[in-house]
């Protein structure tokens, strides 16, 4: 583990989190306030230092660009984060606007699909609490893991906070990374992924093995990241299981 001593996170959030969350070590939970010690939650805290765009302004300006045959959806994304984003070292930044992202992207009009009958009671709220933690990893150009929690084992954290079993658990970690396997809410996640920074990058390759993800920045060297991953995930995934022991 390398985590330097650092300064509590403290932060209000707009609704209330999962109270279960404090069985992950690190983390209190009173109501929507979420207060974090970084040297308990982090695997690793090297580099707290993050990259934002203005979720307000992804909104307006980036969310309704359309493709055209000489514009990509990424290239739009990239242009936008090259010409807007800015840099923090507040972590309770961070967890406000994820949680602004991903309560816009996991909204309630998602469930109305029929083909999601599958879908477990209460799958929004776990994704928009997973994913408002997970944007406080990171991952350097170089490829370098350099902030790692439990969040980013989705899977295995889920599993632990609301008691789901793997297959379940599995599920909400393709409805996470896999954009509801519905090609405009591909689109949507590109863009509304602008905000944090970068673009998500699913960490499992050709099956679930709950090598979970992060949002990186555009240019990232993705294959160093899964190397130095691979060496790490079972660690990171069995002291995140811990809690179930």
């Amino acid at each position: 583990m390398t985590v330097a001593t650092a300064d509590l996170i403290k932060v209000d959030l707009p609704t209330p989190f999962t109270k279960t969350w404090e069985r992950i070590p690190g983390i209190t939970i009173d109501g929507p306030t979420l207060t974090i010690k970084p040297e308990e939650f982090f695997f690793r805290y090297e580099s707290p230092n993050w990259l934002l765009c203005d979720w307000q302004r992804v909104r307006d300006e980036l969310l309704p660009a359309v493709e055209s045959e000489d514009l990509t959806i990424e290239q739009l994304a990239l242009d936008f984060v090259k010409e807007h984003a800015y840099s923090t070292t507040d972590p309770a930044q961070v967890l406000r606007t994820a949680h602004d992202v991903y309560a816009y992207m996991f909204r309630e009009e998602h469930l109305q699909d029929p083909g999601l009958d599958f879908v477990p009671d209460g799958t929004l709220r776990m994704l928009r609490e997973c994913g408002t933690l997970m944007a406080l990893n990171r991952v350097e150009l170089d490829g370098h893991i350099s902030n790692v929690s439990p969040a980013w084992m989705l899977c295995a954290a889920a599993r632990v906070v609301y008691d789901l079993d793997k297959a379940t658990a599995e599920v909400l970690d393709e409805l996470y990374h896999g954009t509801w396997f519905n090609e405009s809410r591909r689109r949507e996640s590109i863009l509304a992924h602008a905000t944090l920074g970068g673009r998500l990058v699913h960490a499992c390759q050709g099956a679930p093995n709950m090598s979970g993800g992060c949002v990186v920045p555009f240019g990232t060297d993705v294959e160093t990241m899964r190397r130095e991953l691979a060496g790490m995930r079972m660690p990171w995934i069995e002291r995140t299981l811990a809690p179930l022991t």
